[in-house]
């Protein structure tokens, strides 16, 4: 039988028309449900749909939440453990930021507002003994007070610098910031990731267009209507691994020989012939083969919203190991307290008793005073400057396996909801194309 007999054949198949519409009809599909697949993975931001307690394996109830805000804990871990880790220690970040500008920074803002802040705590802890004080007394209190704190608060920093590691959890930090702004997360891998996001939903309507063909053939060959949704339930399966595979496989670049003939250009003609001439192609997953610039943004958002100096103080100041903070500041800060002037002039008005208590509420007051100079974004820009070049060398050095951990988990989590997401989308499709194509035709 010869190539115009074969296609005569098929124009007089009865299904001839509907078995056309397979190919375009399952790369639209699978455009479709791909779409849906990546958007399932990233949102909502929080849960929708009806909660019910006590449901075993976490399950918060009938509805969805993105899979990447709702294990942002776990993923951030990760990230942390596999990745971050490698980049080097809180402890070697934190003196690059150089501790002796934000002494001095910390220093000028609070003592600018020094006179306020010790009425504040002279008058919250004992105020009838504080207004009886002289003011020339206050004054030469207030006037201590202002020749002591830079000598303090750049030995307070300094100490705190070289105790950080000691005082600072890194994973916690980045774990409780992602949990606590999940949008944050979801962020971050949509400005690392978005052009593989983008490659694999465009490459799946490739890959359906592909799939359809081959089911238009088997149907040539198995004129049986059961093999529509089947197929096409195998199809969006299978569409939904080749896609994600391709974004990080292979991991480590081989090099492919061929020939040349044209190269490409982005104005008219677009394709340009060239003297036929050996070229290697780079066969390598897409993410790894784009580390320089992937490098760029993962460094910035690191420096501006995950090792911030912000972070590192709140972490320090308010989290697990906040006490040891605490001690710290009391060896630095009670030197101010003990100048005979001042330990005098309160020992005799509070008593030694409440001179203890006011100790305590010096410490509190003077964190949250410490804090306010630290949330500053000019200070925190100026830090992240002085870390960002160290984040980006490091991460440009990192090895491809390393490397493709900055995205790798996001879709590793729940990857096979994803595939099989494909699959059953694809049955109901192939079902649907069934029903509203096959079938009237059939008729």
């Amino acid at each position: 039988m010869n190539g115009a007999s074969i296609w005569q054949a098929l124009i007089d198949h009865p299904e001839f028309l509907a078995m056309l519409t397979i190919p375009p009809v399952t790369a639209f599909v699978t455009w479709v449900h791909v779409w849906m697949a990546l958007k399932m993975l990233f949102y909502p931001i929080k849960f929708w749909g009806i909660r019910i307690p006590n449901l075993p394996y976490g399950i918060p109830g009938i509805g969805w939440q993105g899979i990447v805000p709702r294990k942002a804990g776990k993923i951030s871990g990760v990230i942390v453990d596999q990745t971050l880790s490698k980049l080097g220690s809180l402890d070697e970040f934190f003196k690059a930021m150089e501790p002796e500008e934000m002494a001095e920074f910390i220093t000028q803002t609070i003592d600018a507002q020094l006179d306020t802040l010790i009425d504040e705590i002279m008058n919250e802890r004992s105020m009838a003994v504080w207004t009886r004080v002289p003011y020339a007394v206050k004054r030469r209190i207030y006037a201590q007070a202002h020749q002591e704190l830079p000598k303090v608060m750049k030995a307070l920093v300094v100490d705190l610098t070289y105790h950080v590691e000691d005082l600072v959890d890194m994973r916690e930090m980045i774990v409780r910031t992602m949990e606590n702004d999940r949008r944050l997360m979801v962020q971050m891998f949509l400005k690392v990731g978005q052009k593989e996001i983008n490659f694999i939903w465009h490459i799946s309507a490739l890959i359906g267009f592909t799939f359809g063909l081959m089911q238009m053939v088997i149907f040539i060959v198995v004129p049986q209507h059961w093999t529509v949704p089947f197929f096409a339930a195998i199809w969006g399966f299978l569409t939904n691994w080749i896609a994600i595979w391709m974004v990080f496989n292979p991991v480590e670049p081989h090099f492919i020989s061929y020939i040349k003939f044209f190269r490409f250009s982005k104005s008219l003609p677009f394709i340009i012939p060239q003297l036929p001439h050996k070229a290697n192609y780079r066969w390598q997953g897409g993410f790894m083969k784009r580390q320089e610039e992937v490098s760029n943004v993962f460094s910035e958002i690191v420096v501006k919203d995950l090792v911030t100096l912000e972070n590192i103080m709140n972490e320090m100041m308010y989290g697990a190991r906040a006490e040891q903070t605490r001690e710290l500041m009391k060896s630095h800060l009670y030197e101010m307290l003990e100048t005979p002037l001042v330990s005098t002039t309160l020992k005799v008005g509070l008593g030694r008793r409440e001179f203890g208590h006011l100790k305590n509420t010096i410490i509190d007051k003077s964190i949250t005073a410490t804090m306010v100079p630290l949330r500053d974004p000019e200070l925190n820009q100026s830090r992240a400057n002085k870390i960002f070049g160290l984040f980006l060398d490091r991460i440009r050095a990192l090895s491809p396996r390393e490397f493709q951990n900055l995205l790798r988990p996001a879709f590793q989590e729940d990857e096979m909801t994803l595939i099989i997401l494909g699959g059953v989308t694809g049955f109901f499709a192939g079902w649907l194309h069934l029903v509203l194509v096959f079938f009237p035709i059939a008729g």
